[in-house]
């Protein structure tokens, strides 16, 4: 039987499986009780073929209707005679509710891309005038407003598919083949009994029969209606998107579904666009169109080109967006409504169960055949051998003997073992869940429990991602920075000039904010490492609002895994240029040729300076603490930020700011935990190799046997180093995106290991999607890396991924009884029945 299975099921993998397997062991598992059931809960493969050949259409017509309406602008633009004025009249009830644009007029500029229309209507400001809200301020948000706008404009809602209800259920049940036969023979056997005995001793038998149907139909269909309930919660947690959004002046996070049109939507990289809207401002803003249009090439949106849809995603750079289409309105919510659910792909373990119920529901049907057989035979035998006269009674002897046939049908076929999986894997989805593990795939339980390597990022997944500069080295000192006293002795010390250029270099140079928040108080918005650098900014007495006004940024090159730097040009009130940099120590230093002394004059950075700065990073990292370092240059007067690139040498070297990190609690018991358990744990981090290896001695990650390596070292090495290097990699860093996949791809396929892999980022999706199981963060993960990932770790802590693996190994566990008692009660089952009405004649 094994090598049955092995041959003919082994082709569905836990990911990615081709729609030529799903389609084979449905082919082989024909012999089914009830296909409705047993189906359930696997592809539905004709309509997954529709819904992609429909979607491949659709996206055609939405690529060739915007390159037409480009064309026929361009055409207006520049042949055309002056065309005749734009005619468009406010419905009166949107003018009396306040507003000079109506829902229709809005999705006709975004999604015909229509410039012309907007310049009509006095551009992005216009636009934001109209729907009465604020290109800075967003809307004035309360109860009411949100409640009007929504009205006049629509929810931020797609229609969905409405839930089966319980009589579905009964319904579906009710369809198994086996029962209806158990059902027509309790009806003749009814008929025939009432006949012949009368009622009510004829009746016993047939309603015997048809309360057990009733029974098993009832039990089957509240089972079923429980599983959909859990799976309905699991959808819901899904689809629990938040976005950043301006409203009142203030920056905060609400749920993509409380959008409305005339919000101002923070847009950065990895995020999904959530609505159609309008480009108010932003720096390198790169759109990937292809989840709308099927081109791969991302579109670089701007003043000249600045709509956005909903549906697609940010592959770079940062931007604000006015929505002004949402919910069905939008291109995306008229693709989703022409598109069918083709349910998810089963799992290796279904697949392989199906195939044993269906191996031993044809041993069954033969012993069935064979016991009706025997029966009648014996039957008609004794009545030849005795002369014995035909009767009524003799007919509902031989429906006895096709319903005992039926009966070791259904004693033989477990049907409940593909179906146990789904109930084991549902049950274990909720617990997941409660464990602050949301399961997006149903496979990835099964597999998860099969795990034999971690793949994890250190930053938020091992640490807590609280971090605090804690050390700073500046003008060639070195001071500890963990009070305000101390903050502000470091800035007495500090001559004004370097103060100015490094308050500078950290305001100017962040993604993120420094807001009053309600209750009056300061509240930093940003990344953990941006909020680490402005709050010791403002430890050294620093006014972020002061610092920005000071100079106006021009031009910004957003941080990104693979520069690991983030620089931005900012024009000085004396009308000159000036970049800021940061990012990776090792990155930074590289770039810069000068340094500044205790008076703030710059002075040329030798190879013993550069060599002793170097020292001081690894002294940082040797305290497990994360180093950047910050930068700056002054650009010559005739640089041109549209068509220049920031320079990438000549920096003048500011300061080195240590952060600290700290290591979650229960990292440590965690991975040894993994050990014992035979799942090997790999740290991969873009961090510096001696923080890298500090933090992972600390979780007991880096062992004495085990290797530490930078990734444009890894990079570097052939297969064959591979192969042999591979195995003994604890400790990856300086890594990226590509260092990450090479390492998955290699482990799994040259190992053959079984590979789960956190990420994060928008860069991390490839990984996340070549490996077995991919493990998005929640909490510090953007939306592109959770719709890759096959779990979302809601508190970003590597203590519940181990979490998943026990619950992984649980299915198995809980199957492996399951198909024990099952089999052993079925085999027993069959061979008694068999037994005892072929050898003594009793059924």
């Amino acid at each position: 039987m094994e090598q049955f299975l092995n041959e003919e099921f082994a082709a569905v993998k836990s990911k990615n499986s081709s729609a030529e397997a799903l389609a084979r062991w449905r082919k082989l598992c024909f012999f089914v009780k009830n296909k409705k059931r047993r189906f359930r809960n696997t592809a539905n493969l004709p309509k997954r073929a529709e819904a992609k050949d429909m979607l491949k259409k659709n996206k055609e017509k939405l690529r060739v209707a915007l390159l037409v309406s480009t064309a026929a602008l361009h055409f207006i633009d520049g042949v055309a005679a002056p065309s005749s004025p734009i005619v468009y009249n406010v419905p009166e009830d949107v003018r009396a509710a306040g507003f000079d644009i109506d829902a229709d007029e809005l999705a006709s500029i975004v999604e015909g891309h229509d410039i012309k229309k907007l310049k009509w209507h006095n551009g992005v400001n216009g636009i934001a005038a109209k729907l009465f809200s604020s290109i800075t301020d967003g809307i004035i948000a309360n109860e009411d407003t949100l409640k009007l706008r929504m009205k006049f404009y629509g929810l931020n809602k797609f229609d969905e598919k409405p839930p089966r209800g319980f009589l579905v259920f009964v319904w579906e049940a009710s369809q198994d083949l086996i029962l209806i036969i158990l059902a027509v023979c309790a009806v003749i056997s009814l008929g025939v009994g009432i006949g012949t005995e009368g009622w009510p001793d004829g009746s016993f038998e047939g309603l015997g029969i048809l309360i057990s149907i009733f029974i098993v139909v009832l039990v089957t269909a509240v089972s079923d209606y429980r599983q959909s309930l859990q799976f309905r919660d699991l959808d819901k947690e899904k689809k629990k998107i938040f976005v950043q959004v301006t409203r009142n002046g203030r920056r905060q996070k609400v749920s993509m579904y409380d959008l409305v049109v005339g919000d101002l939507v923070n847009l950065s990289i990895g995020d999904v666009v959530p609505a159609d809207g309008i480009f108010i401002s932003g720096y390198s803003l790169l759109i990937n169109e292809s989840s709308l249009t099927g081109e791969s090439e991302p579109v670089s949106v701007g003043r000249d080109k600045p709509f956005l849809l909903s549906g697609t995603k940010v592959q770079d750079g940062s931007g604000k967006m006015l929505v002004t289409t949402v919910g069905m309105r939008t291109g995306w919510g008229k693709l989703l409504a022409t598109l069918t659910e083709g349910g998810e792909d089963e799992t290796p373990l279904q697949v392989k169960l199906n195939g044993v119920a269906t191996i031993i529901g044809k041993i069954g049907l033969a012993f069935a055949v064979v016991t009706f057989i025997v029966l009648t035979l014996r039957m008609v035998v004794e009545k030849v051998i005795s002369h014995q006269s035909w009767s009524g009674a003799d007919a509902i002897r031989i429906l006895n003997f096709l319903a005992t046939a039926v009966t070791i049908i259904v004693v033989a076929i477990p049907e409940g073992l593909p179906l146990a999986v789904t109930l084991s894997l549902a049950f274990a989805m909720k617990k997941m869940m409660n464990e602050k593990a949301l399961v997006r795939h149903l496979s990835a339980c099964e597999t998860m429990g099969s795990a034999t390597c971690i793949c994890s990022d250190k930053t938020g997944t091992l640490t807590t991602n609280r971090m605090v500069v804690v050390k700073v080295w500046i003008t060639n000192n070195v001071k500890k920075i963990g009070s305000v006293k101390e903050g502000e002795s470091l800035r007495s010390e500090i001559c004004g000039s370097v103060l100015k250029l490094l308050l500078q270099c950290i305001f100017q140079n962040t993604g993120g904010e420094v807001v009053i928040s309600e209750e009056g108080k300061l509240e930093i918005l940003g990344t953990p490492t941006e909020s680490a650098l402005l709050g010791f900014g403002l430890s050294l007495g620093g006014n972020f609002a002061t610092e920005r006004s000071e100079s106006r940024i021009i031009k910004v090159e957003p941080f990104n895994s693979v520069r690991k730097r983030m620089t931005v040009v900012v024009m000085l009130p004396d009308g000159k240029f000036r970049a800021y940099c940061k990012g990776a120590s090792e990155n930074i230093l590289k770039m810069c040729n000068k340094g500044l002394d205790g008076s703030g004059s710059v002075v040329p950075l030798d190879e013993i300076a550069s060599s002793d700065l170097k020292n001081i990073i690894n002294g940082f990292a040797a305290e497990s603490l994360r180093t950047l370092c910050l930068a700056y240059i002054d650009l010559e007067d005739n640089f041109d930020p549209e068509r220049q690139t920031i320079p990438t040498n000549g920096y003048t070297f500011i300061c080195i700011v240590g952060i600290k990190d700290p290591v979650r609690p229960g990292v440590k018991e965690a991975v040894e935990l993994c050990r014992t358990a035979g799942i090997t744990v790999r740290m991969v981090t873009g961090d510096n190799i001696n923080t890298a290896k500090a933090i992972a001695a600390e979780c007991g990650i880096l062992t004495d046997d085990g290797l530490a390596i930078e990734g444009p070292d890894f990079r570097e090495k052939s297969l064959e180093e591979m192969k042999t290097l591979i195995p003994k990699i604890q400790v990856m860093a300086r890594s990226s995106p590509l260092d990450k996949h090479t390492l998955v791809r290699q482990l799994r396929t040259t190992l053959g290991e079984v590979v789960a892999v956190t990420g994060d980022g928008s860069n991390d999706a490839p990984a996340l999607h070549e490996a077995d199981i991919g493990l998005a963060m929640g909490i510090a993960g953007t939306e592109v890396a959770k719709e890759s990932a096959d779990v979302v770790i809601l508190d970003d802590n590597f203590a519940t991924i181990v979490n998943v693996a026990k619950w992984g190994r649980s299915v198995y566990i809980n199957i492996q009884k399951f198909v024990q008692f099952q089999l052993t009660v079925n085999v027993v089952a069959l061979v008694l029945n068999f037994v005892s009405a072929c050898i003594t004649g009793v059924q």
